[in-house]
């Protein structure tokens, strides 16, 4: 369950700790008070996406942070998956958000990403609001229900499996089965580049090399000249001279005077193995020179190589590995058409073989889902009998269609609120308290499928009164029993069902506005009860039906 929620810098609320308890955890407050900002604080600490604009005006950053405790074995398997173990049994996620839009994010102190937070989030807790209800007018998330209704993900997800194999193989079989002339045609345009590639006879790298090349050809002038430059300084010239002549006289010279003065032997080495340096370089300034001479045709032979490679490069890819890629990918679709009507039987059988296979778990998806929709529908009814609703007749109506990725079924919820007339889609028939009161019923029948320990519901009383509003918190505070609950309400009769209350109150300090959330006694709690009977004016007789109210629920 969620043991402590901590807020810092969300909206209005600078700071607020909240310890919920197990059971039913009412919160409470004056229209405006701030109960959505501890909703969208929830969502933003379970990794779901937020706006900037929840970070308080004037603050750097926001911050949330969600305890939880008595995890179930699944949670515990989830959370030792994604490397978050939990430390004594308590899971902590936290989450901040900056005002330029970026978030970090933590679990039991260790940095995460914010699709962990996400992932473990849905298995901790459910958050159930106005829009949920609406949920119920669009037909095609009707399925979703039954599926869960009928633990079907299983046999879904192998469904999926063979469907997808079905579509991959019809595709690859319809882009086979094109008329003989599209068929010729595309053969001659790939026997043509293929030739013109192979022709070409490219080679990785060479386009560098070449360029390397025509560089040195054009620039051989200057580089001759600074050949012969550095040759004659190492050489001499007609009269003599040059370092190689001079650097062995200056060693013989030091070699005769070290036979009188032997501390320089060390100085007349290093100078003789200088002037061997000096002829091996001279040696190579020759062999560069002899590599510089070259027939002008070879630089004419380069450029036309360099501008074939160039106009290659434009159809097929600007480098030479994009080339023999795309000869690859042409010599393949050329066997695979000149081979089509092999390929064409094979991808065509295996179409046959996995649509059958995709048929036969449809079929067996759609018998488990008519048994869903029953066991749903009956359970449903009898749910909305206890919500003042007994009129009411509710079904979920199933009808064979063609395979799609969810199945071979069409599915959608109809209702009829009025004895005698014939149940119809919800849209059509009902009201927006009506709606609030089936998602309940809807939510409590397949909570015992869900793995979350914690429930949240966001003012589900919306458009529900009097007898009908104290049913949905009988409902609630049934649930309460196997799970936590959090509960955002406006009724007094669902306050009145709390096991523990929370107010959220809104006050204005030094031009600013601040919200917090505290606990309330049971003096409070008569209080804050009064006033949602009776509004602004509490009266001793309002504060007297807000107690009788109380230990009334406390009864049930």
């Amino acid at each position: 369950m969620l043991s402590e929620l901590y807020i810092e810098n969300i909206a209005v609320i600078e700071k607020a700790t909240v310890r919920f308890q197990q059971g039913l955890n009412i919160l409470t407050g004056e229209t405006g008070a701030g109960k959505s900002i501890v909703i969208d604080s929830i969502h933003a600490v379970l990794g779901e996406r937020v706006s900037r604009d929840l970070v308080r005006t004037g603050a750097k950053a926001a911050f949330v942070s969600a305890s939880f405790e008595g995890l179930s074995p699944a949670v515990l398997e989830k959370a030792r998956e994604l490397g978050a173990e939990p430390e004594e049994g308590v899971l902590l996620l936290q989450r901040t958000l900056s005002a330029e839009g970026k978030s970090s994010c933590r679990v039991n102190g260790r940095p995460a990403a914010l699709s962990v937070l996400r992932e473990l989030g849905r298995m901790l807790l459910s958050i159930h609001g106005q829009h949920d209800a609406y949920e119920l007018l669009s037909p095609e998330l009707h399925l979703a229900y039954v599926d869960r209704m009928g633990e079907t993900a299983e046999l879904l997800a192998s469904y999926q499996s063979a469907y997808r194999e079905m579509e991959q193989n019809r595709h690859q079989w319809e882009k086979l089965q094109m008329d003989e002339g599209d068929k010729a045609r595309r053969i001659d345009l790939l026997q043509y580049q293929v030739q013109e590639l192979e022709d070409a006879a490219v080679q990785v790298g060479e386009r560098e090399e070449l360029t390397a090349r025509k560089t040195l050809y054009q620039n051989s002038g200057k580089v001759s000249a600074s050949l012969e430059q550095a040759r004659l300084c190492l050489e001499g010239g007609e009269e003599g001279g040059g370092a190689v002549s001079e650097v062995q006289e200056a060693a013989a010279a030091l070699g005769d005077a070290a036979r009188f003065f032997p501390e320089l032997q060390e100085a007349a080495d290093r100078l003789d193995a200088l002037s061997y340096d000096l002829q091996d370089c001279r040696d190579s300034l020759r062999d560069y020179g002899s590599r510089l001479d070259y027939d002008p045709a070879q630089l004419e032979q380069i450029e036309e190589r360099l501008d074939l490679l160039y106009r290659l490069g434009l159809k097929y890819g600007a480098t030479e590995e994009k080339m023999l890629a795309y000869l690859d990918n042409c010599r393949a679709e050329l066997e695979t058409i000149s081979l089509s009507e092999e390929h064409m039987a094979e991808y065509a059988e295996a179409y046959r073989a996995a649509k059958k296979q995709a048929r036969a778990l449809a079929e067996e998806l759609s018998k488990r889902r008519r048994k869903a929709a029953r066991d749903l529908s009956a359970r449903v009814q009898e749910e909305l009998r206890f919500l003042d609703m007994p009129n009411v007749r509710f079904e979920a109506q199933q009808t064979p269609g063609e395979l799609s990725p969810t199945g071979a079924d069409r599915l959608q919820f109809l209702v009829s609120t009025n004895p005698g007339e014939p149940p119809k889609p919800m849209a059509k028939i009902a009201s927006g308290g009506e709606l609030s009161r089936i998602m309940l019923a809807l939510k409590t029948v397949l909570a015992d499928r869900d793995v979350v320990g914690s429930m949240i519901f966001d003012e589900v009383d919306a458009g529900v009164g009097g007898s009908a509003a104290n049913k949905v918190g009988r409902k609630l505070k049934q649930v309460s029993r196997s799970r936590q609950v959090i509960c955002v309400t406006h009724s007094a009769q669902i306050a009145a069902m709390a096991d523990t209350h929370f107010q959220i109150e809104k006050k204005v300090s030094g031009g600013r506005t601040y919200t917090a959330v505290r606990a309330l006694s049971e003096e409070e709690r008569q209080a804050e009860v009064a006033r949602m009977i009776g509004g602004s004016e509490v009266t001793p007789l309002t504060l007297q039906n807000a107690a009788e109210m109380i230990r009334l629920a406390q009864s049930f």
